[in-house]
């Protein structure tokens, strides 16, 4: 008995069961039921308990009332079943092409029955927050004031009036801290904001007990029941100061004005907001003017008090990191990519504040070495339902598949073109794009793309909505620039890796049905995704190589590109080594038997470190794809013969070294004699042996001559 449900909802989707049946590897026809929600209930409440005594999982190919499904198995004595939801109507059954999406469908579900079958990962480290609700608001004083007044009852609030305070009338009861001046800082998360003002009225609203003595004392009327000083209208009389007394409320000469508290929780009413991401921490809103924004952020601040937990979507292996060595800069790019401001350089190292992470993925997809990791779900459990979905797509008859790589945002697109198929009022999806989704499309990356290639797949794109952040878009670009690029090498033709951009359903399936579609690339790869990302892409492109029958051995790449050479000039290279020490992926070494420079293509991931630590500018990067096998071997890029001192015969240095250093010290007036200059030429030991000699011991400074 089948473990999966499809539903033709009211006979508005063809479908075939016993072709389904086939893609998924099953023998028995699927029973194509038409209205499951309703008349067909009970074959879903059946097929739960099968599922349940069988200890089996259950897919239903419906998303549309996947909250009804789940209600109800919740109720019942087969809660504990496992329930995956796909969506192949606006996928694919509501489209101009709806005769012909079989494979499609086939594959969608394959492709959950397969993800849902994995074994269940080890959940990653939970990231921990804990509020208590203090909120600071900061913004114009009467709208500060006013949301202070809303939001006084649930939560702990404190305002920073950061503009108009003058206008703002505090109220009658001292309900919460309300304080004024300008922001200079906000940093944190939720549980954990760090805010730093300037008080710049010579009023301290907290110290103030607003007893009105200096709006009675002040002649030209410059305090009013704001309780702060109009600094245009007053003439310095100071008379405030006197009535104010002991209470020390007014200062005039303030020296310390610098302010700094910690709070849970921030909304931030300013009109330039204190912090400006692309993705903001949780715990800050920005709502800006807006009043619809505003209550939206009040709602939904009220609710957040208590402990919270994400995961850890990131691993990072500090050895392999190429951002730094020996204070020299090599890579940044997870630095650059980042939206929320989470990495920060550390040293040699980078720094991840796991509070601000959001899980986008980017930092792993641009990072050269692996040393960034996607944790959460890890690389390597996406290969099995990919290799299952592709499969599935050619054994229900389907061709030229273009794989759809989208995130939440770009699944509204999908439903949006669906419906609008639907209702008349545009094509949907072709029967050959698949959507395949994700919880971020910048996480995804060569490895991914290349990878479905291998598997099948004609084509790929990621869609990108608009809703990601500039530096993801320009991320995806590059990255599919390189895979463009290789493929273009091997011989592949067509247009097979680009993102396509759309902000409507209309818009999506105007894009996608404008593509010419590409042949797939011959026989489909058996290998599985690894969990080194460097290591999945060699499976991919060694396969793609095979199957294009391309004799190309070295592959030419744009700037960037995380596979190269290096240009050594050896006119320059003294043979010091000192790159050998800089490099974090173990691409160059030495010979401990002989004055050489050797070096690992396959291991480049041509991070610049090399060039920035060389110190006779020797080092330059050329980014290219080699595909011999002489690039998995040490190649010798510069070699020189040892040299000898030259009164004991010691092995002290390079023939090279040795002969670069005595040239330009020749004009130095420490080795203006000839003993001198023969000094340069022996091992430490001897140069002493020889002054000591010679009577011509150094002068040591501070010692008499």
């Amino acid at each position: 008995m089948s473990n999966c449900l499809i539903c033709d909802c009211n006979a508005t989707m063809t479908l075939d069961g016993a072709a389904l049946a086939a893609a998924l590897g099953q023998t028995a026809p699927l029973t194509v039921h038409r209205e499951l929600c309703r008349s067909g209930i009970d074959a879903f409440e059946g097929a739960l308990q099968r599922a349940a005594a069988d200890g089996e999982r259950l897919t239903v190919a419906c998303t549309q009332e996947a909250p009804l499904f789940a209600e109800i198995a919740s109720a019942g004595e087969a809660r504990a079943v496992p329930l995956r939801f796909v969506n192949i109507r606006e996928t694919g059954g509501w489209s101009a092409e709806r005769s012909a999406a079989g494979a499609k469908i086939g594959a969608l579900l394959a492709h959950a029955q397969a993800a849902a079958a994995q074994a269940t990962p080890a959940a990653p480290s939970a990231i921990s927050y804990r509020s208590g609700g203090t909120l600071l608001i900061i913004g114009d004083g009467p709208a500060a004031l006013a949301w202070a007044e809303r939001l006084a009852e649930r939560l702990s609030v404190c305002v920073l009036m950061s503009a108009n305070a003058q206008a703002a009338e505090l109220p009658a009861t001292r309900r919460f801290p309300v304080v004024s001046g300008t922001p200079t800082s906000l940093t944190g998360w939720l549980g954990a904001f760090k805010a730093s003002w300037t008080q710049d009225n010579p009023i301290d609203l907290e110290a103030c007990v607003r007893c009105n003595a200096c709006i009675d004392a002040c002649p030209e009327s410059a305090i009013d029941f704001s309780y702060q000083v109009d600094l245009a209208r007053c003439r310095s009389h100071r008379a405030c100061v006197a009535a104010c007394g002991s209470i020390g409320a007014i200062d005039f000469a303030r020296s310390e004005r610098t302010r700094e508290e910690t709070y849970d929780l921030v909304l931030d009413l300013s009109r330039k907001p204190m912090i400006r991401l692309h993705q903001l921490p949780q715990g800050y809103f920005s709502p800006g003017d807006d009043p619809l924004q505003q209550a939206l952020a009040a709602a939904e601040l009220a609710g957040l008090i208590g402990e919270f937990e994400k995961p850890r979507y990131f691993s990072y292996n500090a050895k392999t990191c190429a951002h730094g060595r020996s204070g020299k800069e090599g890579c940044s790019r997870c630095i650059e990519v980042c939206s929320t401001g989470a990495i920060s350089a550390d040293g040699d190292h980078v720094r991840v504040e796991p509070h601000l992470c959001m899980g986008c993925g980017a930092c792993a997809t641009v990072c050269p070495s692996g040393a960034m990791t996607y944790a959460h779900p890890a690389p390597v459990t996406a290969g099995p339902p990919l290799k299952t979905m592709m499969r599935a797509y050619a054994a229900g008859g389907g061709s030229g598949a273009c794989l759809l790589i989208h995130d939440e945002a770009g699944g509204r697109l999908i439903e949006a073109a669906g419906r609008a198929a639907r209702a008349g009022r545009g094509p949907g999806l072709p029967a050959r794009v698949v959507p395949y989704p994700v919880h971020h499309c910048a996480s995804t990356g060569l490895d991914l793309w290349l990878g479905a290639l291998a598997y099948g797949a004609a084509e790929v794109r990621v869609l990108l909505t608009g809703s990601e952040a500039p530096e993801y878009a320009q991320a995806i670009d590059l990255q599919t620039t390189f895979g463009a690029a290789i493929l273009s090498g091997l011989g592949i033709t067509g247009e097979r890796l680009r993102p396509v951009r759309a902000e409507t359903g209309a818009a999506l399936a105007a894009a996608l049905g404008g593509l010419a579609p590409s042949p797939s690339i011959g026989q489909a790869a058996t290998f599985n995704f690894a969990a080194d990302k460097r290591t999945t892409l060699e499976f991919a492109i060694e396969h793609l190589a095979r199957q294009s029958r391309s004799s190309t051995q070295v592959i030419d790449l744009p700037s960037g590109a995380p596979f190269g050479t290096l240009n050594i000039d050896r006119a320059k290279c003294t043979l010091c080594l000192s790159c050998v020490g800089a490099c974090p992926a173990s691409a160059l070494a030495d010979n401990p038997e002989a004055p050489e420079l050797r070096f690992i293509e396959r291991n480049c991931v041509q991070c610049g470190l090399c060039v920035a630590t060389c110190p006779e500018d020797a080092i330059s990067l050329v980014p290219r794809l080699n595909l011999a096998a002489a690039a998995r071997t040490p190649q010798v890029l510069n070699h020189t013969s040892p040299f000898h001192c030259t009164r004991c015969a010691k092995v002290f240095g390079t023939t090279l070294m040795i002969e670069r250093m005595t040239a330009r010290l020749a004009g130095h007036s420490m080795f203006a004699g000839e003993a001198a200059k023969r000094r340069l030429s022996m091992c430490a030991d001897c140069r002493v042996i020889d002054m000591m000699a010679s009577g011509d011991e150094a002068i040591v400074p501070g010692r008499p001559a």
